[in-house]
């Protein structure tokens, strides 16, 4: 019994680290983490997926493997872009990095189907032409759904900012209707 309590204790101190660690106040911000990780092994299994593997073993390995390399990478951009930008606690860069995926994800996802519906497709376009639109239709709903999932994760402010400061760098700031 002793052994389990030992266990126990050793978890819930564990979990104390974590959330201290990662600042983290209430209950619900563990969801941005847990959130992370899991996205983080869905895109590994993806990625081992491509290759076709057949053995289960193997194939757990490697979604493990490349887990553990994406986290290391993820974490070590987390600590350069810490200090880069102001955000008051360190859960939230988990945040913004998932709204940054989302986005990317769905502008991509939407890209497709509104050249579809203007009647732009690889058959009656050059590629070039083509993939030049696909390209400037989905660097526009980039714009769009960056500041709608920003509103949606609570980091608005954020983002608006950073929206603000990239269309300038773009010498799109007439855009901004700003003085």
């Amino acid at each position: 019994m002793d052994s389990l309590n030992n266990h126990i204790n050793n978890q819930i101190t564990i979990l104390k680290n974590f959330r201290k660690h990662w600042e983290i106040n209430s209950n619900y911000q563990l969801i941005f983490p847990f959130t992370g990780l899991l996205a983080l092994l869905y895109s590994s299994y993806k990625l081992v997926d491509l290759f076709n593997i057949k053995p289960l073993f193997f194939k757990v390995f490697l979604i493990l493997m490349t887990t553990y390399i994406f986290l290391r990478v993820t974490l070590f951009i987390f600590k350069k872009l810490e200090k880069k930008w102001k955000l008051t606690f360190r859960w939230e860069m988990i945040r913004v990095f998932m709204v940054f995926a989302l986005t990317g994800s769905s502008s991509a996802l939407i890209g497709k189907p509104i050249l579809k519906i203007i009647g732009v497709t690889k058959n009656n376009f050059q590629p070039l032409v083509y993939w030049m639109l696909y390209i400037v239709i989905g660097f526009i709903f980039y714009q769009l759904l960056l500041i709608i999932f920003a509103w949606l994760f609570g980091q608005f402010k954020f983002f608006w900012d950073f929206e603000k400061k990239m269309l300038k760098r773009m010498k799109l700031g007439f855009l901004l209707n700003e003085k």
